[in-house]
Protein backbone atom coordinates (compact mmCIF):
# COMPACT_ATOMS: atom_id res chain seq x y z
CA UNK A 1 0.00 0.00 0.00
CA UNK A 2 0.91 3.64 -0.27
CA UNK A 3 4.29 4.42 2.21
CA UNK A 4 2.36 8.15 1.73
CA UNK A 5 0.91 9.86 5.42
CA UNK A 6 -3.46 10.62 4.38
CA UNK A 7 -3.40 14.13 4.72
CA UNK A 8 -5.13 14.59 7.81
CA UNK A 9 -1.67 12.55 9.24
CA UNK A 10 0.50 15.09 6.90
CA UNK A 11 -1.52 17.94 8.63
CA UNK A 12 -1.61 16.39 11.82
CA UNK A 13 2.60 15.97 11.65
CA UNK A 14 2.95 19.52 10.07
CA UNK A 15 1.51 21.46 13.06
CA UNK A 16 2.90 19.62 16.11
CA UNK A 17 6.36 20.58 14.44
CA UNK A 18 5.50 23.76 13.61
CA UNK A 19 5.16 24.03 17.44
CA UNK A 20 1.55 25.94 17.51
CA UNK A 21 -0.60 23.39 18.87
CA UNK A 22 0.14 19.93 20.84
CA UNK A 23 -3.74 19.14 21.45
CA UNK A 24 -5.34 17.10 18.59
CA UNK A 25 -9.11 16.20 18.01
CA UNK A 26 -9.19 13.56 15.38
CA UNK A 27 -12.84 13.12 14.49
CA UNK A 28 -14.79 11.08 11.41
CA UNK A 29 -13.84 8.01 10.43
CA UNK A 30 -12.13 6.78 13.83
CA UNK A 31 -13.22 3.20 14.30
CA UNK A 32 -11.47 1.89 10.59
CA UNK A 33 -8.05 0.45 9.99
CA UNK A 34 -5.31 2.68 7.81
CA UNK A 35 -2.53 0.94 5.92
CA UNK A 36 0.89 1.03 7.60
CA UNK A 37 3.74 2.99 5.82
CA UNK A 38 6.58 1.12 4.92
CA UNK A 39 8.14 -2.32 4.77
CA UNK A 40 7.38 -5.32 2.65
CA UNK A 41 4.35 -6.84 4.99
CA UNK A 42 1.41 -4.78 4.27
CA UNK A 43 -0.71 -4.37 7.73
CA UNK A 44 -3.64 -2.50 8.06
CA UNK A 45 -3.36 -0.60 11.93
CA UNK A 46 -6.62 0.74 13.74
CA UNK A 47 -6.58 4.24 14.53
CA UNK A 48 -4.80 3.35 18.30
CA UNK A 49 -2.17 1.30 17.07
CA UNK A 50 -1.34 3.77 13.67
CA UNK A 51 -0.75 6.75 15.91
CA UNK A 52 1.22 4.62 18.89
CA UNK A 53 3.57 3.19 15.27
CA UNK A 54 3.41 5.89 13.05
CA UNK A 55 2.84 9.68 14.37
CA UNK A 56 4.40 8.60 17.69
CA UNK A 57 6.83 6.06 16.68
CA UNK A 58 9.80 7.76 18.12
CA UNK A 59 7.92 8.42 21.44
CA UNK A 60 9.69 7.10 24.81
CA UNK A 61 5.47 6.62 26.52
CA UNK A 62 2.08 6.93 24.90
CA UNK A 63 -0.58 6.50 27.36
CA UNK A 64 -4.39 5.12 26.42
CA UNK A 65 -7.25 5.75 27.90
CA UNK A 66 -11.10 5.23 27.50
CA UNK A 67 -14.07 4.77 30.29
CA UNK A 68 -13.92 0.99 28.90
CA UNK A 69 -10.67 -0.34 29.18
CA UNK A 70 -8.71 2.58 32.37
CA UNK A 71 -5.42 3.82 31.27
CA UNK A 72 -3.31 1.62 29.77
CA UNK A 73 0.65 2.37 28.32
CA UNK A 74 0.95 0.97 25.05
CA UNK A 75 4.78 2.46 25.49
CA UNK A 76 7.07 2.84 28.51
CA UNK A 77 5.44 0.61 30.41
CA UNK A 78 8.14 0.26 33.08
CA UNK A 79 8.16 4.17 33.65
CA UNK A 80 4.58 4.52 33.70
CA UNK A 81 4.33 1.27 36.03
CA UNK A 82 7.54 2.44 38.28
CA UNK A 83 5.87 5.90 38.89
CA UNK A 84 2.19 4.67 39.21
CA UNK A 85 3.95 2.45 42.13
CA UNK A 86 5.06 5.02 43.81
CA UNK A 87 2.36 7.51 43.51
CA UNK A 88 -0.41 5.23 44.75
CA UNK A 89 1.33 3.50 47.09
CA UNK A 90 1.13 -0.27 47.93
CA UNK A 91 -2.74 -0.24 47.54
CA UNK A 92 -2.82 1.26 43.80
CA UNK A 93 -5.45 3.22 42.33
CA UNK A 94 -6.66 -0.58 41.02
CA UNK A 95 -8.30 -0.84 37.33
CA UNK A 96 -11.71 -0.35 38.35
CA UNK A 97 -10.67 3.52 39.56
CA UNK A 98 -8.69 4.01 36.77
CA UNK A 99 -11.83 3.81 34.36
CA UNK A 100 -13.30 6.32 36.41
CA UNK A 101 -12.52 9.51 34.05
CA UNK A 102 -11.54 12.11 36.45
CA UNK A 103 -9.50 9.58 38.96
CA UNK A 104 -7.60 8.48 35.35
CA UNK A 105 -7.29 11.79 34.01
CA UNK A 106 -5.56 13.27 37.83
CA UNK A 107 -3.07 10.63 37.84
CA UNK A 108 -2.12 11.08 34.17
CA UNK A 109 -1.94 14.86 34.89
CA UNK A 110 0.44 14.19 37.61
CA UNK A 111 2.08 12.09 35.45
CA UNK A 112 2.67 14.88 32.95
CA UNK A 113 3.61 17.34 35.92
CA UNK A 114 5.95 14.92 37.32
CA UNK A 115 7.89 14.95 34.34
CA UNK A 116 7.95 18.59 33.25
CA UNK A 117 9.83 18.93 36.58
CA UNK A 118 12.40 16.33 36.77
CA UNK A 119 12.84 17.65 32.87
CA UNK A 120 13.13 21.32 34.37
CA UNK A 121 15.39 20.68 37.33
CA UNK A 122 18.23 17.79 35.46
CA UNK A 123 18.13 19.78 31.68
CA UNK A 124 18.39 17.56 28.88
CA UNK A 125 20.37 15.16 31.17
CA UNK A 126 17.52 13.77 33.25
CA UNK A 127 16.63 9.89 32.26
CA UNK A 128 13.18 10.73 32.78
CA UNK A 129 10.79 10.30 29.23
CA UNK A 130 11.16 13.32 27.57
CA UNK A 131 8.51 12.35 24.38
CA UNK A 132 4.79 11.63 26.13
CA UNK A 133 1.53 11.09 24.51
CA UNK A 134 -1.62 10.90 25.92
CA UNK A 135 -4.45 9.30 23.49
CA UNK A 136 -8.45 9.50 24.66
CA UNK A 137 -10.53 7.16 23.01
CA UNK A 138 -14.46 8.02 23.20
CA UNK A 139 -13.83 11.51 24.28
CA UNK A 140 -17.09 12.41 24.15
CA UNK A 141 -17.44 10.02 27.60
CA UNK A 142 -15.22 11.97 29.19
CA UNK A 143 -16.12 15.61 28.04
CA UNK A 144 -19.49 15.38 26.96
CA UNK A 145 -21.62 18.24 25.11
CA UNK A 146 -22.95 20.99 27.79
CA UNK A 147 -23.11 23.40 29.17
CA UNK A 148 -19.99 23.25 32.01
CA UNK A 149 -21.90 25.16 34.84
CA UNK A 150 -24.82 22.43 34.38
CA UNK A 151 -22.71 19.17 34.19
CA UNK A 152 -21.36 17.62 37.73
CA UNK A 153 -18.21 18.15 38.93
CA UNK A 154 -16.05 15.56 37.80
CA UNK A 155 -16.96 16.19 34.18
CA UNK A 156 -16.11 20.32 34.28
CA UNK A 157 -13.29 19.08 36.08
CA UNK A 158 -12.13 17.13 33.12
CA UNK A 159 -12.58 19.64 30.85
CA UNK A 160 -10.63 21.60 32.76
CA UNK A 161 -7.74 19.23 32.51
CA UNK A 162 -8.41 18.65 29.03
CA UNK A 163 -8.48 22.77 28.27
CA UNK A 164 -5.13 23.07 30.56
CA UNK A 165 -3.04 20.59 28.57
CA UNK A 166 -3.48 22.23 25.40
CA UNK A 167 -3.10 25.74 26.95
CA UNK A 168 0.13 25.22 28.83
CA UNK A 169 3.37 26.70 27.09
CA UNK A 170 5.57 24.07 28.92
CA UNK A 171 3.73 21.43 27.46
CA UNK A 172 3.63 22.49 24.06
CA UNK A 173 7.45 23.24 24.68
CA UNK A 174 8.28 19.61 25.71
CA UNK A 175 7.07 17.36 22.77
CA UNK A 176 3.86 16.21 25.11
CA UNK A 177 0.89 15.46 22.63
CA UNK A 178 -2.58 14.81 23.43
CA UNK A 179 -5.27 13.54 21.37
CA UNK A 180 -8.97 13.24 21.60
CA UNK A 181 -11.12 10.63 19.42
CA UNK A 182 -14.61 11.06 18.53
CA UNK A 183 -16.59 9.93 16.00
CA UNK A 184 -18.88 13.52 16.03
CA UNK A 185 -17.20 16.29 16.76
CA UNK A 186 -20.33 18.20 17.96
CA UNK A 187 -20.37 15.65 20.67
CA UNK A 188 -17.88 16.74 22.58
CA UNK A 189 -17.77 20.00 24.86
CA UNK A 190 -18.16 23.17 22.95
CA UNK A 191 -14.92 25.05 25.19
CA UNK A 192 -12.77 21.91 24.51
CA UNK A 193 -13.56 22.23 20.42
CA UNK A 194 -13.84 25.96 20.17
CA UNK A 195 -10.17 26.41 21.78
CA UNK A 196 -8.18 27.89 19.41
CA UNK A 197 -5.05 26.02 21.04
CA UNK A 198 -6.78 22.68 20.05
CA UNK A 199 -6.61 21.31 16.42
CA UNK A 200 -9.63 19.91 14.93
CA UNK A 201 -8.65 16.89 12.40
CA UNK A 202 -11.47 15.14 10.03
CA UNK A 203 -10.49 11.23 8.97
CA UNK A 204 -12.75 11.26 5.89
CA UNK A 205 -14.49 7.77 4.54
CA UNK A 206 -11.88 6.12 2.31
CA UNK A 207 -11.82 7.45 -1.88
CA UNK A 208 -11.29 4.95 -4.72
CA UNK A 209 -7.60 4.65 -5.04
CA UNK A 210 -7.20 3.81 -0.61
CA UNK A 211 -10.37 1.07 -1.39
CA UNK A 212 -8.65 -0.19 -4.37
CA UNK A 213 -5.04 -0.39 -2.80
CA UNK A 214 -7.08 -2.22 0.39
CA UNK A 215 -8.45 -4.71 -2.19
CA UNK A 216 -4.83 -5.74 -3.29
CA UNK A 217 -4.14 -6.36 0.58
CA UNK A 218 -7.05 -8.56 0.87
CA UNK A 219 -6.04 -10.78 -1.85
CA UNK A 220 -2.65 -10.97 -0.62
CA UNK A 221 -3.82 -12.11 2.64
CA UNK A 222 -7.00 -13.36 3.83
CA UNK A 223 -8.72 -12.92 0.16
CA UNK A 224 -6.50 -14.74 -2.36
CA UNK A 225 -10.03 -16.30 -3.81
CA UNK A 226 -11.56 -12.53 -4.28
CA UNK A 227 -10.23 -11.96 -8.36
CA UNK A 228 -11.90 -15.84 -9.20
CA UNK A 229 -14.64 -15.42 -7.29
CA UNK A 230 -15.63 -11.56 -8.27
CA UNK A 231 -17.66 -11.42 -11.29
CA UNK A 232 -16.79 -7.62 -11.52
CA UNK A 233 -13.04 -6.47 -12.51
CA UNK A 234 -10.96 -5.06 -8.94
CA UNK A 235 -11.43 -1.90 -10.62
CA UNK A 236 -15.02 -1.83 -10.60
CA UNK A 237 -15.48 -3.63 -7.35
CA UNK A 238 -13.50 -0.19 -5.55
CA UNK A 239 -16.01 1.95 -6.93
CA UNK A 240 -18.82 -0.24 -6.09
CA UNK A 241 -17.48 -0.51 -2.53
CA UNK A 242 -16.67 3.36 -2.00
CA UNK A 243 -18.65 4.89 0.35
CA UNK A 244 -17.92 2.31 2.92
CA UNK A 245 -14.83 1.92 5.75
CA UNK A 246 -12.38 -0.12 4.63
CA UNK A 247 -13.91 -2.49 8.05
CA UNK A 248 -17.52 -2.00 6.43
CA UNK A 249 -16.15 -3.52 2.71
CA UNK A 250 -14.44 -6.07 4.19
CA UNK A 251 -16.87 -7.26 6.19
CA UNK A 252 -19.40 -7.16 3.00
CA UNK A 253 -16.53 -9.34 0.66
CA UNK A 254 -16.04 -11.63 3.77
CA UNK A 255 -20.16 -12.52 4.02
CA UNK A 256 -19.67 -13.40 0.13
CA UNK A 257 -16.39 -15.25 0.42
CA UNK A 258 -16.53 -16.88 3.74
CA UNK A 259 -19.95 -18.57 2.80
CA UNK A 260 -18.45 -19.92 -0.74
CA UNK A 261 -20.93 -17.26 -2.85
CA UNK A 262 -20.29 -15.13 -6.04
CA UNK A 263 -19.72 -11.27 -5.61
CA UNK A 264 -22.21 -10.32 -8.34
CA UNK A 265 -23.15 -6.57 -9.26
CA UNK A 266 -26.41 -7.35 -8.10
CA UNK A 267 -25.56 -8.88 -4.92
CA UNK A 268 -22.78 -6.14 -4.33
CA UNK A 269 -24.90 -3.08 -5.01
CA UNK A 270 -27.88 -4.71 -2.37
CA UNK A 271 -25.19 -5.60 0.80
CA UNK A 272 -23.90 -2.17 0.10
CA UNK A 273 -26.89 -0.48 0.30
CA UNK A 274 -27.47 -2.65 3.94
CA UNK A 275 -24.11 -1.90 5.08
CA UNK A 276 -24.67 1.87 4.29
CA UNK A 277 -27.51 1.98 5.98
CA UNK A 278 -26.42 0.37 8.93
CA UNK A 279 -23.01 2.49 9.33
CA UNK A 280 -24.65 5.20 9.31
CA UNK A 281 -27.54 4.13 12.26
CA UNK A 282 -30.55 4.43 9.65
CA UNK A 283 -30.20 8.55 9.17
CA UNK A 284 -30.65 7.86 5.84
CA UNK A 285 -32.08 5.38 3.12
CA UNK A 286 -31.44 3.88 -0.50
CA UNK A 287 -34.23 4.93 -2.95
CA UNK A 288 -34.42 1.72 -5.14
CA UNK A 289 -37.06 2.71 -7.81
CA UNK A 290 -38.46 0.60 -10.43
CA UNK A 291 -39.64 3.55 -12.71
CA UNK A 292 -38.16 5.97 -14.79
CA UNK A 293 -39.42 9.42 -16.07
CA UNK A 294 -40.97 7.05 -18.56
CA UNK A 295 -43.42 6.53 -15.90
CA UNK A 296 -44.24 10.36 -15.48
CA UNK A 297 -47.62 11.66 -17.07
CA UNK A 298 -46.61 15.32 -19.00
CA UNK A 299 -44.51 17.64 -17.36
CA UNK A 300 -42.27 17.46 -20.29
CA UNK A 301 -40.24 20.30 -19.77
CA UNK A 302 -39.82 18.85 -16.58
CA UNK A 303 -38.53 15.99 -17.59
CA UNK A 304 -36.44 17.29 -20.39
CA UNK A 305 -34.04 19.18 -18.23
CA UNK A 306 -33.71 16.30 -15.85
CA UNK A 307 -32.77 13.59 -18.78
CA UNK A 308 -30.48 16.69 -19.90
CA UNK A 309 -28.59 16.69 -16.76
CA UNK A 310 -28.54 12.93 -16.95
CA UNK A 311 -26.76 12.98 -19.52
CA UNK A 312 -24.25 15.82 -18.59
CA UNK A 313 -23.65 13.28 -15.67
CA UNK A 314 -22.81 10.45 -17.56
CA UNK A 315 -20.56 12.32 -19.82
CA UNK A 316 -18.85 13.48 -17.01
CA UNK A 317 -19.50 17.15 -17.42
CA UNK A 318 -19.45 18.02 -13.87
CA UNK A 319 -19.12 22.03 -14.40
CA UNK A 320 -22.25 21.86 -16.74
CA UNK A 321 -24.44 20.63 -13.67
CA UNK A 322 -26.83 22.62 -11.13
CA UNK A 323 -26.00 22.26 -7.36
CA UNK A 324 -29.45 21.51 -6.69
CA UNK A 325 -33.51 21.54 -7.40
CA UNK A 326 -36.13 22.81 -5.67
CA UNK A 327 -39.03 20.81 -6.81
CA UNK A 328 -42.32 23.03 -5.70
CA UNK A 329 -46.02 22.34 -6.30
CA UNK A 330 -49.40 22.05 -4.53
CA UNK A 331 -50.20 18.30 -2.32
CA UNK A 332 -50.61 15.81 -4.87
CA UNK A 333 -48.42 16.65 -7.70
CA UNK A 334 -46.58 14.14 -7.65
CA UNK A 335 -43.09 15.47 -6.71
CA UNK A 336 -42.04 12.48 -4.68
CA UNK A 337 -42.91 9.98 -7.17
CA UNK A 338 -41.06 12.49 -10.43
CA UNK A 339 -37.90 12.34 -8.32
CA UNK A 340 -38.15 8.59 -7.77
CA UNK A 341 -38.58 8.07 -11.34
CA UNK A 342 -35.41 10.21 -12.09
CA UNK A 343 -33.59 8.06 -9.56
CA UNK A 344 -34.93 4.93 -11.55
CA UNK A 345 -32.51 5.68 -14.09
CA UNK A 346 -29.97 8.46 -13.57
CA UNK A 347 -27.18 5.19 -12.16
CA UNK A 348 -26.09 7.17 -9.47
CA UNK A 349 -27.25 5.94 -6.12
CA UNK A 350 -30.08 8.17 -4.69
CA UNK A 351 -31.20 8.47 -1.16
CA UNK A 352 -33.24 9.97 1.66
CA UNK A 353 -32.82 11.61 4.55
CA UNK A 354 -34.72 9.80 7.57
CA UNK A 355 -35.51 11.33 11.12
CA UNK A 356 -31.73 12.81 11.61
CA UNK A 357 -32.93 14.99 14.59
CA UNK A 358 -32.34 13.94 17.86
CA UNK A 359 -33.90 14.88 21.45
CA UNK A 360 -30.41 14.51 22.92
CA UNK A 361 -28.11 18.24 22.65
CA UNK A 362 -25.73 18.09 19.75
CA UNK A 363 -26.60 14.51 18.87
CA UNK A 364 -28.93 16.48 15.83
CA UNK A 365 -25.28 17.60 14.26
CA UNK A 366 -23.48 14.87 14.99
CA UNK A 367 -26.00 12.60 13.27
CA UNK A 368 -25.89 15.10 10.11
CA UNK A 369 -21.74 15.22 10.46
CA UNK A 370 -22.46 11.37 9.96
CA UNK A 371 -24.36 11.52 6.72
CA UNK A 372 -22.10 14.40 5.05
CA UNK A 373 -19.07 12.27 5.45
CA UNK A 374 -20.76 9.29 4.03
CA UNK A 375 -22.27 11.58 0.91
CA UNK A 376 -18.48 12.81 0.20
CA UNK A 377 -17.16 9.29 0.27
CA UNK A 378 -19.77 8.25 -2.36
CA UNK A 379 -18.31 10.08 -4.73
CA UNK A 380 -21.79 10.82 -6.60
CA UNK A 381 -25.21 11.16 -5.00
CA UNK A 382 -27.99 12.63 -5.47
CA UNK A 383 -30.17 13.38 -2.20
CA UNK A 384 -33.61 13.72 -1.76
CA UNK A 385 -34.67 15.91 0.93
CA UNK A 386 -39.11 15.44 1.35
CA UNK A 387 -40.66 17.51 3.09
CA UNK A 388 -38.34 20.29 2.83
CA UNK A 389 -40.01 22.97 4.58
CA UNK A 390 -39.97 21.17 7.69
CA UNK A 391 -36.38 19.39 7.78
CA UNK A 392 -33.99 22.11 6.88
CA UNK A 393 -33.99 24.31 9.95
CA UNK A 394 -34.61 27.84 9.93
CA UNK A 395 -31.89 30.95 10.17
CA UNK A 396 -33.52 32.45 12.77
CA UNK A 397 -34.81 29.68 14.86
CA UNK A 398 -36.93 30.50 18.10
CA UNK A 399 -35.92 29.87 21.80
CA UNK A 400 -38.40 26.54 22.10
CA UNK A 401 -35.90 24.08 20.16
CA UNK A 402 -32.74 25.95 22.33
CA UNK A 403 -31.30 27.31 18.60
CA UNK A 404 -31.49 23.38 16.96
CA UNK A 405 -33.54 24.82 14.15
CA UNK A 406 -30.63 27.28 13.02
CA UNK A 407 -27.85 24.58 13.71
CA UNK A 408 -29.48 22.47 11.15
CA UNK A 409 -29.79 25.11 8.69
CA UNK A 410 -26.42 26.27 8.86
CA UNK A 411 -24.75 22.99 8.47
CA UNK A 412 -26.78 22.42 5.47
CA UNK A 413 -25.90 25.75 3.53
CA UNK A 414 -22.71 25.51 4.49
CA UNK A 415 -22.89 21.52 3.06
CA UNK A 416 -24.96 22.57 -0.04
CA UNK A 417 -22.66 25.73 -1.19
CA UNK A 418 -19.65 23.47 -1.20
CA UNK A 419 -18.27 24.14 -4.78
CA UNK A 420 -16.20 21.32 -4.62
CA UNK A 421 -19.22 18.86 -4.32
CA UNK A 422 -20.66 20.13 -7.18
CA UNK A 423 -21.66 17.44 -9.85
CA UNK A 424 -21.08 14.86 -6.96
CA UNK A 425 -23.91 15.43 -4.24
CA UNK A 426 -26.55 16.71 -6.15
CA UNK A 427 -29.36 18.09 -3.70
CA UNK A 428 -33.27 17.90 -4.31
CA UNK A 429 -35.66 19.61 -2.09
CA UNK A 430 -39.48 18.91 -2.80
CA UNK A 431 -42.01 20.88 -0.92
CA UNK A 432 -45.43 22.05 -1.19
CA UNK A 433 -44.69 24.99 0.89
CA UNK A 434 -41.36 26.60 -1.18
CA UNK A 435 -42.11 29.96 0.75
CA UNK A 436 -41.27 28.60 4.42
CA UNK A 437 -37.64 27.56 2.67
CA UNK A 438 -35.26 30.13 3.92
CA UNK A 439 -34.49 32.49 0.61
CA UNK A 440 -30.59 31.75 1.40
CA UNK A 441 -31.17 27.65 0.99
CA UNK A 442 -33.39 28.07 -1.93
CA UNK A 443 -30.80 30.62 -3.90
CA UNK A 444 -28.98 29.86 -7.33
CA UNK A 445 -25.41 28.22 -6.21
CA UNK A 446 -27.25 25.83 -3.51
CA UNK A 447 -31.02 25.23 -5.69
CA UNK A 448 -30.22 26.14 -8.61
CA UNK A 449 -33.26 25.00 -10.59
CA UNK A 450 -36.89 25.12 -9.14
CA UNK A 451 -38.90 23.30 -11.01
CA UNK A 452 -42.95 23.85 -10.11
CA UNK A 453 -45.30 21.23 -10.48
CA UNK A 454 -49.33 21.61 -11.59
CA UNK A 455 -52.19 19.42 -11.64
CA UNK A 456 -53.45 18.22 -15.10
CA UNK A 457 -54.68 21.51 -16.94
CA UNK A 458 -56.90 20.06 -19.82
CA UNK A 459 -58.91 17.15 -20.36
CA UNK A 460 -56.10 15.94 -22.32
CA UNK A 461 -53.68 16.30 -19.42
CA UNK A 462 -55.62 14.34 -17.17
CA UNK A 463 -56.30 11.62 -19.40
CA UNK A 464 -52.36 11.11 -20.12
CA UNK A 465 -52.24 11.67 -15.82
CA UNK A 466 -55.21 8.60 -15.18
CA UNK A 467 -53.67 6.55 -18.10
CA UNK A 468 -49.82 6.65 -16.06
CA UNK A 469 -51.50 6.05 -12.44
CA UNK A 470 -53.40 3.10 -13.81
CA UNK A 471 -50.76 1.64 -15.10
CA UNK A 472 -48.10 2.63 -11.76
CA UNK A 473 -51.36 0.33 -10.13
CA UNK A 474 -51.36 -2.48 -12.37
CA UNK A 475 -55.12 -1.30 -13.17
CA UNK A 476 -56.73 -2.43 -16.26
CA UNK A 477 -57.28 0.22 -17.65
CA UNK A 478 -57.40 0.52 -21.38
CA UNK A 479 -57.83 4.00 -23.60
CA UNK A 480 -61.55 3.09 -24.65
CA UNK A 481 -62.57 3.44 -20.60
CA UNK A 482 -61.06 6.72 -20.26
CA UNK A 483 -64.34 8.87 -19.17
CA UNK A 484 -65.72 11.89 -20.59
CA UNK A 485 -64.23 14.55 -18.28
CA UNK A 486 -65.45 17.83 -17.50
CA UNK A 487 -63.84 21.08 -19.11
CA UNK A 488 -62.22 23.09 -15.51
CA UNK A 489 -61.89 19.63 -13.36
CA UNK A 490 -58.64 20.21 -12.07
CA UNK A 491 -57.64 17.13 -9.63
CA UNK A 492 -54.06 15.86 -8.08
CA UNK A 493 -52.28 12.96 -8.87
CA UNK A 494 -52.88 11.58 -4.84
CA UNK A 495 -56.84 12.69 -6.04
CA UNK A 496 -57.04 10.75 -8.92
CA UNK A 497 -55.24 7.61 -7.50
CA UNK A 498 -57.81 7.55 -4.92
CA UNK A 499 -60.42 7.56 -8.00
CA UNK A 500 -59.35 4.54 -9.50
CA UNK A 501 -58.51 2.81 -6.27
CA UNK A 502 -62.39 3.24 -5.70
CA UNK A 503 -63.52 2.33 -8.69
CA UNK A 504 -61.46 -0.79 -8.85
CA UNK A 505 -62.98 -1.49 -5.31
CA UNK A 506 -66.57 -1.58 -7.53
CA UNK A 507 -65.36 -2.98 -9.97
CA UNK A 508 -64.06 -6.18 -8.14
CA UNK A 509 -67.47 -5.90 -6.07
CA UNK A 510 -69.64 -5.85 -9.58
CA UNK A 511 -71.64 -8.74 -10.73
CA UNK A 512 -73.25 -6.66 -13.64
CA UNK A 513 -71.59 -7.96 -16.29
CA UNK A 514 -73.33 -5.03 -18.36
CA UNK A 515 -71.60 -2.65 -16.27
CA UNK A 516 -68.10 -1.37 -18.28
CA UNK A 517 -65.15 -0.42 -16.49
CA UNK A 518 -65.86 3.35 -18.53
CA UNK A 519 -69.69 3.30 -16.62
CA UNK A 520 -67.84 2.91 -13.38
CA UNK A 521 -65.28 5.16 -14.10
CA UNK A 522 -67.63 7.96 -15.05
CA UNK A 523 -69.87 7.52 -11.92
CA UNK A 524 -67.17 7.63 -9.59
CA UNK A 525 -65.61 10.77 -11.05
CA UNK A 526 -69.88 12.49 -11.16
CA UNK A 527 -69.49 11.47 -7.21
CA UNK A 528 -66.65 12.51 -6.61
CA UNK A 529 -65.72 15.66 -3.99
CA UNK A 530 -62.62 17.58 -4.85
CA UNK A 531 -60.72 18.96 -2.19
CA UNK A 532 -62.95 21.83 -0.38
CA UNK A 533 -59.44 23.82 0.65
CA UNK A 534 -59.63 25.86 -2.64
CA UNK A 535 -57.52 28.66 -1.38
CA UNK A 536 -55.02 26.51 0.46
CA UNK A 537 -54.44 24.85 -3.01
CA UNK A 538 -54.22 27.92 -4.76
CA UNK A 539 -51.62 29.60 -2.74
CA UNK A 540 -49.75 26.33 -3.17
CA UNK A 541 -50.22 27.16 -6.74
CA UNK A 542 -49.02 30.71 -6.76
CA UNK A 543 -45.56 30.52 -4.66
CA UNK A 544 -44.87 27.41 -6.83
CA UNK A 545 -45.22 29.98 -10.12
CA UNK A 546 -43.13 32.65 -7.64
CA UNK A 547 -40.34 30.29 -7.56
CA UNK A 548 -40.25 29.39 -10.65
CA UNK A 549 -36.19 29.50 -12.58
CA UNK A 550 -37.56 28.64 -16.16
CA UNK A 551 -40.84 29.88 -17.82
CA UNK A 552 -40.68 26.91 -19.77
CA UNK A 553 -41.82 24.66 -17.01
CA UNK A 554 -44.86 27.41 -16.59
CA UNK A 555 -48.20 26.19 -18.41
CA UNK A 556 -49.83 29.12 -20.30
CA UNK A 557 -52.04 29.89 -17.99
CA UNK A 558 -49.30 30.99 -15.37
CA UNK A 559 -46.56 32.12 -18.12
CA UNK A 560 -47.95 35.28 -18.90
CA UNK A 561 -49.45 36.49 -14.97
CA UNK A 562 -47.66 39.97 -13.69
CA UNK A 563 -45.70 39.71 -10.70
CA UNK A 564 -47.93 42.60 -9.41
CA UNK A 565 -50.74 40.51 -9.98
CA UNK A 566 -48.99 37.34 -8.82
CA UNK A 567 -47.78 38.76 -5.56
CA UNK A 568 -51.41 40.37 -5.20
CA UNK A 569 -53.21 37.19 -5.27
CA UNK A 570 -50.57 35.94 -3.23
CA UNK A 571 -50.90 38.20 -0.34
CA UNK A 572 -54.61 37.86 -0.63
CA UNK A 573 -54.64 34.28 0.09
CA UNK A 574 -51.87 34.10 2.29
CA UNK A 575 -54.56 34.77 5.31
CA UNK A 576 -56.44 31.71 4.12
CA UNK A 577 -53.13 29.12 4.77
Amino acid sequence: MSAALPPWAEEMRALFRSGSVSQFILHGNIFDVFPAPGGTARRSLSLCEYLQEVMFGSYDVVLVYDRGQGVRALKGEEDWGEWLEKFAGDEGPGLAQMREAGRALEVIDRYILRTLNLKALAGQKSKVPSRIAVILGFAEFVVPRGDPLNLSGAFSANIVKILGWANDPAILQHNIATVLLTEGLHDLNELVVENPHAAKLHIPLPGETEVREYLDVLVETRFPALPQKCEVPLETLAKRLTGLSLVGARTVLATALNNDKAITAAWLGEMKKQTLERECQGLMEFIESKWTLDHVAGLDAAKAWLRDDTKLLRLGKLHALPMGYLVCGRIGTGKTFLVSCWAGELGIPCVVFKNFRDRWVGATESNLEKIFGILRALGQVVVFVDEADQAAGKRESGSGDSGLSGRVYSMLAKEMSNTANRGKILWVFATSRPDLLEVDLKRQGRLDVHIPLFAPQTPEEMKALLDAIARKLKFPLKHEDLPDLAEGLQLGGNEIEGILVRALRVWELSDAADRSLKTILSEVFKEIRPSAHTRKLEYMDLVAVKECTDARFLPPRFSNLPPEELEARIDALSKFV
